[in-house]
């Protein structure tokens, strides 16, 4: 079977959210275009990460330009997104591995995100060899999400996104766990619940 790009370039939205509930939330990847719409799942922490390194791959290439790229250094207000994923949110694959890169040629970030594949191998070699045949195979490889985005829009999903994982469940002040609605149990307090 052939691989399954969904190609986006540019989206008119692209976007991290989520569904559910702090505490219960599933994070989605949604790009949409010309009445498309495509989302795909990945965990918090792939979020917060792809937010972080979009930061500072921009920055990197403000810094190797001396400035001339088209590049802003905040977010615009004028492309901050605040509303929810569009509805029905429909998951085309769990996200497993993804890629930055900056084409220079274009002005434009590249976001790659690649299905989740689990490998059965038994020993470490095979591990490395499947992976290796993997990465090279991009007429059957995995289902991917490419996006190409403007500096602007790049910036604008990366503040959007840690904006996303940041508006879960607070912190505890002692031990920095998450609090749950109905209390915590902290291990600080040896494991006493901590009220809010």
């Amino acid at each position: 079977m052939s691989r399954q790009v969904f190609l986006y370039d540019p989206p008119e939205r692209f976007v991290a959210g989520t569904v559910g509930l702090p505490g219960r939330r599933t994070f989605f990847l949604q790009a949409s275009a010309a009445g498309r719409v495509t989302s795909v799942s990945l965990e918090k922490t792939q979020v917060e990460a792809l937010a972080e390194r979009i930061d500072e791959l921009l920055d990197e290439v403000v810094r190797r330009t001396g400035g001339n790229a088209p590049v802003p250094a905040v977010a615009p207000s004028d492309v901050h997104d605040t509303a929810p994923l569009d509805a029905p949110v429909e998951e085309e694959f769990r996200v497993g591995t993804m890629a930055l890169a900056w084409d220079g040629e274009d002005q434009r970030m590249i976001v790659e995100a690649q299905a989740l594949v689990e490998l059965d191998v038994d020993t470490e070699e095979d591990l490395a060899e499947a992976e290796e045949r993997m990465l090279q195979d991009e007429e059957n490889g995995p289902p991917m999400l490419r996006v190409r985005l403007s500096g602007a829009q790049a910036r604008a999903f990366a503040k959007r996104a840690l904006d996303v994982v940041n508006a879960g469940r607070p912190p505890c002040p002692l031990c920095s766990l998450p609090l749950d609605p109905e209390g915590h149990v902290c291990p600080r307090q040896n494991g006493y619940r901590r009220g809010l």
